[in-house]
């Protein structure tokens, strides 16, 4: 919801995820590139539990602001 496209290689400056492409079916497969050694999956899990896809990108991130939100 922060980047202007998909798939572009932005990083999210909400969670610091660098949009590499991966997405929900394939959310579980550690990919490599730009995001190392993490999976989607995983990296939302630590963005829920410490705000940022990975502990070492906590001081790069931002809150979302309101219209960042998904809606449910």
């Amino acid at each position: 919801m922060t980047l202007g496209e998909r798939s572009s290689f932005e990083i999210c400056p909400v969670c610091f995820w660098e949009d590499d492409g991966q997405d929900d079916h394939d959310a579980d497969r550690v990919r490599g590139g730009p995001n190392g050694r993490l999976s989607l999956a995983e990296a939302r899990r630590n963005f829920h539990a410490m705000g940022a896809c990975d502990e070492r990108c906590t001081q790069f991130v931002r809150a979302p602001l309101p219209n960042e939100h998904p809606t449910v």
